[in-house]
């Protein structure tokens, strides 16, 4: 018996019994449950007890955050769409019609990180708008959080159902 079928035994490289794919799903939704809008959320805690210096460093970050993201869609949103929008096409469709496990793996990865970012997108606009300090800038970051953590729950949920249905059905043949 060779090395690579010694490994390709012990290791099975399908997606869903992969364990490695499902560190990359919670460390995939852990960070981005952390950062909001690109600031770590002890940030918000910290300015939200400790007030003056740590709540002026959030509302910077935050600006200079949203102000970088509202610009990339303001320029490039259009061309992000139409790439995002093929490869997630192409994704389920190589996935779910030609039935390749890693392309349903990297669907399950990828359509809810799109809902992440429009609430992003919402979030870095309202803040632009007027919620960019203080206590609105606090329930504001932690309104995305919560949100973004359901889309999590939810996407985890339905991941690990999928993920379940096709290894009992692969083993089934």
């Amino acid at each position: 018996m060779d090395w690579y079928s010694t490994v390709f035994e012990v290791i099975d490289m399908r997606s869903f019994s992969n364990l490695w794919f499902w560190v990359m799903l919670a460390v995939l939704w852990s960070s981005t449950s952390h950062w909001v809008l690109g600031v770590p959320y002890d940030m918000v805690a910290r300015a939200r007890r400790a007030g003056g210096q740590a709540s002026q460093d959030l509302e910077d970050l935050v600006r200079i955050n949203t102000n970088r993201l509202l610009f990339i869609v303001e320029e490039s949103g259009l061309w992000i769409v139409a790439i995002g929008s093929a490869f997630l096409s192409g994704t389920a469709i190589l996935g779910f019609f030609y039935w390749v496990e890693f392309a349903q793996a990297v669907f399950m990865l990828a359509f809810p990180m799109m809902f992440v970012g429009l609430l992003s997108i919402s979030s870095a606009r309202r803040i632009q708008a007027g919620e960019n300090a203080g206590e609105a800038l606090w329930r504001r970051l932690r309104l995305h959080r919560m949100l973004t953590q359901f889309i999590g729950v939810v996407s985890i949920f339905c991941t690990a159902l999928w993920g379940m249905y096709m290894n009992l059905t692969v083993l089934a043949f």
